[in-house]
């Protein structure tokens, strides 16, 4: 066995440019045909344009009058050319039926018109012309033959054919060792390489393989990459396709690719069939809304399949999906995908084995700290860690270094997140100081407040997302749950910017849009799904649909409770917004003085604010007790 993976059938270089010769010869000798037929079309019907057919009177008439230039005789008919053409490019002839006319002739020599006799063809011209009239026939016999031999019964132009890449017994170059961050679902596949593996020692007890198993999460988690990962260690037969490989828009074809997959996979057993994005295939059939009759046969024929397989033929099917919410049930039942392995996004652990991973070919220097920046991409996935860690490691090399620093990873981490600097957006004056006081309240109201998060970053530099500037918060911890008092700091947190603006400049801006879509997101998550409304109490009034993509939600409840809940939600940010402008304008001073370095050196560090933020409150709280002395 070779150690690389390569496709099953593959046969080298020579194996490959084989077929691919081949049929670039049917496809030119398709377009000659193509052409030949449409020239031959375009001359009959010009033929057919420029010759008009006339009585053999009218024919007499002409040569009275002097009209006719030439004739030619071709067997059957006289072929008449007139002196005089209308109008126009096209040249127009005449033809008539030839008559018994001894007079015809003394009277074509007497006007002294040309005359062209008929030549009977010899053998050789009719033979030509027999060979040519088949010759399309023929190439068309040739270019279907090819195209019947190449389909192998699968259909026209082989669409009834399976598109699955097969490895078999290659290495993929992934184990799981390169998947980090999911041990859980780590754990479920190792148990079934392991069977595969020895199929002995779990027939001795009388366990039998899963069917199938379905991996599920958000995107970006490693789905796929567990499935390479599988196949890289099972050194079985490994059939890989997406779901949307099996739709077409002729009915039938799906379904007969679903059969030769299953059919090429029995002859491997044991094997393994990876299905990716299965909702292409394996929507809910549910006929209210109408149905796609290609799609439902396909899904009815992978049912099937699935169900149909033996025991002891040891194939199983993998699969993986970020809707199953919409999946059919009887795609879900035991028997067919026995096991629904969880793919969620990677806890802090789990973020910092990820980024080691991909941080293993990777220069770094002694001022890399993993944890650090794993704590700052609190629900970040693996592709986005990954992401980020290419991202430090350009940084490095455009800034010149040898090796990727702690400074670097976190710049990616906001590169990603946020976007790029975008250092020819100049704001003005009176613009840099609204953002910067409106970045300053975010920070300050957290700072103020107990239960908020700390500050890493704050900065007025532009980014390319669109932010003009952001405040980064990193937690201490990570955390699973909120309480409602970290909920409420949160919401006057999102406030504070706003609240900052209108207490500096007496008026709002635009800038505060994402703070009140965020702000209004929780206040109302609050009262629907987390029960924390005096009002509503523990009602439920909202549920989450496709929580593994955008996470929306559709409210459960009548029009007259959807109204009261926005007047609960309105009221609670009210309140929250009050909260915010109190605690600014309660330290003013620390806010003017914060906003004025912000606006000098346009980014400061969470450690620089809470420096100047602890010596404005130390001279606060220094000139009150002077004040007390003096008053007593």
């Amino acid at each position: 066995m070779n150690d690389k993976m390569t496709p099953s059938g593959d046969g080298g270089d020579n194996n490959h440019k084989r077929p691919k010769n081949r049929q670039s010869i049917v496809i030119f000798l398709t377009f000659m045909l193509v052409s030949f037929l449409a020239l031959n079309f375009i001359q009959n019907f010009m033929k057919d344009a420029s010759s008009k057919e006339i009585t053999y009177d009218a024919f007499i008439d002409m040569l009275n009058e002097d009209k006719v230039a030439k004739v030619e005789d071709t067997g059957l008919t006289w072929k008449i050319t007139p002196r005089t053409q209308p109008m126009g490019n096209v040249e127009i002839t005449y033809y008539t039926g030839k008559m018994d006319d001894d007079a015809l002739l003394p009277m074509l020599k007497a006007r002294d018109i040309e005359i062209t006799p008929y030549i009977q063809d010899t053998f050789s011209t009719l033979v030509w012309q027999v060979v040519w009239s088949f010759l399309p026939l023929i190439l068309i016999w040739v270019a279907v033959g090819y195209l019947m031999r190449r389909m192998g019964g699968g259909g026209m132009m082989g669409v009834g054919k399976s598109k699955a890449k097969v490895y078999i017994e290659k290495e993929t170059g992934v184990t799981f060792k390169d998947v980090a961050g999911q041990e859980e679902a780590k754990e479920s596949l190792v148990e079934v390489v392991d069977f595969l593996h020895n199929p002995e020692n779990y027939a001795e007890i009388g366990a039998k393989l899963p069917k199938g198993a379905l991996l599920v999460g958000p995107p970006g988690t490693g789905k796929t990459l567990l499935a390479k990962a599988v196949a890289g260690e099972a050194h079985v037969p490994f059939f890989s396709l997406s779901g949307s490989d099996f739709v077409e828009m002729f009915v039938g074809v799906g379904a007969s690719r679903v059969r030769d997959l299953f059919d090429e996979a029995k002859k491997n057993a044991p094997c393994i069939i990876f299905i990716d994005e299965i909702d292409a295939i394996g929507k809910s059939r549910d006929s209210r809304l109408g149905g796609n009759d290609e799609r439902e046969q396909t899904l009815n024929q992978l049912l099937a399949e699935m169900d149909g397989f033996e025991s002891n033929k040891a194939c199983l099917v993998l699969a993986a999906t970020n809707r199953p919410e919409i999946l059919d049930q009887a795609l879900l039942r035991p028997g067919r995908f026995d096991r629904r392995i969880i793919v969620e996004r990677p806890d802090l652990k789990g973020r910092v084995d990820v980024l080691k991973v991909h941080a293993r070919n990777v220069r770094l220097d002694e001022t890399v700290d993993l944890e650090a920046i794993a704590l700052a991409t609190s629900g970040a996935v693996g592709s986005d860690l990954a992401n980020m860690i290419n991202e430090a490691a350009i940084l490095a090399v455009k800034n010149k270094r040898q090796a990727v620093s702690q400074k670097d990873l976190f710049e990616a981490v906001e590169v990603v997140l946020m976007g790029k600097e975008k250092k020819d957006r100049i704001l003005s004056a009176e613009e840099r100081k609204i953002v910067s006081y409106h970045e300053v309240g975010h920070a300050l109201v957290s700072a103020l407040q107990k239960d908020s998060e700390p500050v890493q970053k704050i900065t007025i530099v532009p980014r390319t997302m669109g932010a003009l500037g952001y405040v980064m918060h990193v937690p201490e911890e990570e955390k699973y749950l909120n309480t409602k008092k970290e909920l409420e700091a949160m919401l006057v947190g999102y406030l504070g910017g706003r609240a900052a603006e209108e207490l500096v400049f007496e008026t709002v801006t635009t800038g505060a849009s994402n703070d009140i879509q965020q702000a209004t997101k929780l206040a109302r998550a609050m009262v629907t799904q987390y029960g924390m409304s005096d009002k509503f109490g523990l009602m439920g009034l909202e549920t989450k649909e496709s929580m593994y993509l955008n996470n929306g939600t559709v409210m459960n409840c009548s029009d007259e409770t959807a109204a009261e809940v926005d007047s609960e939600v309105m009221r609670i940010l009210k309140e929250s917004y009050t909260e915010a402008k109190r605690l600014l304008a309660e330290n003013r001073e620390c806010l003017d003085k914060i906003a004025e370095f912000l606006i000098e050196k346009e980014t400061i560090t969470g450690k620089e604010f809470m420096e100047i933020f602890r010596k404005v409150k130390e001279e606060a709280d220094g000139y009150q007790q002077e004040e007390l002395i003096f008053a007593e």
